[in-house]
């Protein structure tokens, strides 16, 4: 194992409107920063080659890791074509759009990847402002997890959930505020349906994206389909 470097950083990053934010977020903190993609077996592969071109845009390291059981272990609509999405959250249950574990063994993969490179600091997009109905989204987990990560391995690992406690208008502000709003909406990949940018428009992904833009937008004054300017 390498020396601990506490100025690095490793976002587990998906290509998406969250993990791209907080991927500029850490580079506004750390002195590296490292992106780790994952295969797991979606359906929109996309989304890696998506994740690759932001990470070398962003001017980071980027890591691909193929974890394929993940998309074997459990029934969901992002890693089997046959399975209809739910385009709205079923009473009482998750919607088939949640791939049972992927947050847990992301993180925990990405603490081994750290751990190996000698880095304290992950980073995650994971929000339970708008977690959609995924558990493994909430700030219970992500505390319980950083404490048996540390365990596990002896080290001290800080998982940071920048997202957490905002909402996607917030997330938006965000990206403006750090001058990448036209890359997060024009470059990222949100989508369920694999579409980049703007997405699909009716899918869950795109629908809390498109309110969420909406509504920062409205808080300056401006259209949701009107042109931001680009400044990053």
């Amino acid at each position: 194992m390498n020396k601990i470097n506490k100025d690095e950083a490793l976002v587990v990053f998906s290509g998406g409107q969250d993990s791209t934010t907080c991927l500029f977020w850490a580079k506004r903190r750390f002195g590296k920063v490292h992106a780790l993609t994952f295969r797991y077996g979606q359906k929109h592969s996309l989304e890696v080659e998506i994740a690759g071109k932001l990470a070398e845009k962003a001017g980071v390291d980027f890591h691909v890791m193929d974890v394929p059981l993940i998309g074997r272990l459990g029934s969901n609509s992002l890693t089997d074509p046959d399975i209809v999405m739910d385009q709205e959250k079923p009473e009482g249950s998750c919607p088939n759009t949640f791939v049972p574990g992927r947050n847990m063994f992301f993180l925990s993969i990405a603490a081994v990847l750290a751990r190996e490179h000698g880095i304290s600091h992950i980073v995650t997009g994971v929000s339970q402002t708008d977690f959609s109905g995924y558990p493994d989204c909430r700030d219970a987990f992500i505390k319980s997890l950083n404490v048996t990560l540390n365990l596990a391995m002896d080290e001290q690992f800080i998982i940071h959930t920048p997202l957490m406690w905002i909402d996607k208008a917030q997330t938006w502000a965000l990206a403006d505020e750090m001058g990448v709003l036209d890359v997060i909406r024009n470059e990222t990949l949100t989508c369920y349906n694999g579409i980049p940018g703007d997405g699909c428009g009716h899918c869950p992904a795109c629908r809390l994206r498109r309110d969420g833009l909406e509504k920062y937008l409205a808080s300056r004054g401006q259209q949701a389909d009107s042109p931001t300017a680009a400044r990053y």
